[in-house]
């Protein structure tokens, strides 16, 4: 037989683990390898890790699946005794080489972990040989023990809240995300107050006063949530989503007279509005030459369409200045659109008021959702890749795993854990 520091090295377990033997077993085809915990690391809490006097012999010997080797399925084997935890009570006992409750390996599980933030799950579950539910209930111990291992809250200062749709039917996520760090630091299903709060009850009346800057969308919920919880905060409304809601009131104006051109009979002129959309969404430097003229024939043709155009542009410019500058340009555009007679400016406008210090906070702070936008974009990537998951509580791992700086690296190499979120 190899010698024990030879095993150890290739089960991947550490010098607090004594090899016993090394056997073959025929029916899984698989290397056995029987091992046990030194004495300095036995008796302790598998949950706490606190020293704690015997209790059983809990399930006898028993296995926890180790990375392959080559082509051989291998497996760790050893006892698993219970203690008696002053806090848990009746626990199994804590060993150096699986995280408490797994069935598998460390290596194994930041394996599989580095795997599912890279490669489709087929991919995955093929690979490492496990069903796919297993998988899940692997991130979610790895995204455990690193939020066990750090306080994801801490030196919060500035964040971002915003809802992402993971579902049909109207399943949505809340996200926070840290606009310092860049990490997605909570995800929490639903997207209501309820929701939200119970994000600032886990940051406590403490942390809560150290908030300074939340970025939002303007959804009253939010908005609520953040002024009774977060005193010393500033709401600040993203330029994302108010050029957003230009965009929304400028396709309402083109659907009118789109409408109107059908309900007159005049099907030509229809048909042409109805191609014109993409030309009116892009900003002016993105334009093709077809979306150009497309453009120029709707100055010439439909004023009421093209002033639309114009005050959304002029938003977006305004929004996209900082400083003084910024706040005086969205003061001539309200001005602008109140009297620009188009119902759907004209009602954004009252919108732009209601949220007017929330969105002259972000203007003056120079902050934006564009970090948390990017961050959904990427869920939203991640959740194609790993399509099957049943609960969504194992998506919120995946995503904390990933964009929340907790994927390990894998097995063997000197490099840190991937927590670069760019």
């Amino acid at each position: 037989m190899l010698g024990a520091n030879v095993w150890r090295r290739i089960v991947g377990v550490d010098k607090q683990t004594v090899i016993e033997d090394v056997d073959v077993d025929e029916e899984p085809d698989a290397v056995v390898v029987h091992v046990r915990p030194r004495r300095s690391t036995k008796r302790r809490c598998g949950r706490c890790g606190v020293r704690a006097p015997g209790y059983d012999r809990g399930e006898g010997r028993r296995r926890w699946r180790a990375l392959d080797l080559g082509t051989v399925m291998c497996f760790v084997e050893a006892d698993s005794p219970r203690v008696n935890c002053p806090e848990h009570g009746p626990t199994v006992a804590q060993v150096p080489w699986a995280r408490h409750g797994a069935g598998h390996t460390k290596d194994f599980d930041d394996q599989v972990a580095w795997l599912v933030t890279h490669s489709p799950k087929s991919t995955v579950a093929e690979l490492m040989r496990v069903a796919w539910r297993t998988v899940g209930a692997v991130i979610a111990r790895v995204v455990a023990d690193g939020r066990a291992a750090h306080d994801p809250f801490e030196g919060l200062v500035r964040i971002g809240i915003d809802e992402i749709s993971y579902k049909r039917g109207h399943r949505y996520l809340t996200v926070v995300v840290d606009h310092d760090s860049g990490r997605l630091v909570w995800a929490a299903v639903g997207r209501d107050k309820k929701t939200l709060e119970s994000f600032f009850d886990l940051l406590g009346d403490e942390r809560c006063k150290k908030i300074r800057i939340v970025t939002a969308d303007g959804a009253t919920w939010i908005e609520d949530v953040v002024k009774a919880r977060c005193a010393n905060a500033t709401l600040c409304i993203d330029s994302f989503h108010v050029v957003q809601w230009a965009t929304e009131a400028l396709d309402e104006v083109r659907r009118e007279v789109w409408n109107e051109a059908r309900s007159k009979g005049m099907r030509a002129y229809a048909k042409e509005l109805k191609g014109c959309r993409f030309a009116l969404w892009r900003n002016p430097e993105d334009l093709t030459e077809r979306q150009e003229a497309k453009l120029s024939w709707i100055a010439r043709e439909n004023g009421r369409l093209y002033r639309a155009y114009l005050l959304k542009e002029q938003l977006r410019l305004a929004i996209r200045r900082k400083g003084i500058i910024s706040l005086t340009m969205l003061d001539t555009w309200l001005a602008w659109a109140a009297r620009s007679r188009i119902p759907a400016f004209v009602e954004l406008a009252r919108k732009v008021r209601r949220h007017l210090a929330g969105i002259e906070a972000a203007m003056m702070n120079d902050v934006s959702n564009a970090l948390i936008e990017s961050t959904n974009t990427k869920l939203r990537v991640l959740h194609r890749m790993a399509f099957g998951f049943a609960k969504p509580e194992h998506l919120i791992a995946l995503a904390l795993l990933d964009r929340g700086g907790y994927c390990p690296a894998l097995p063997g190499r000197s490099a840190p854990a991937l927590a670069a979120l760019g």
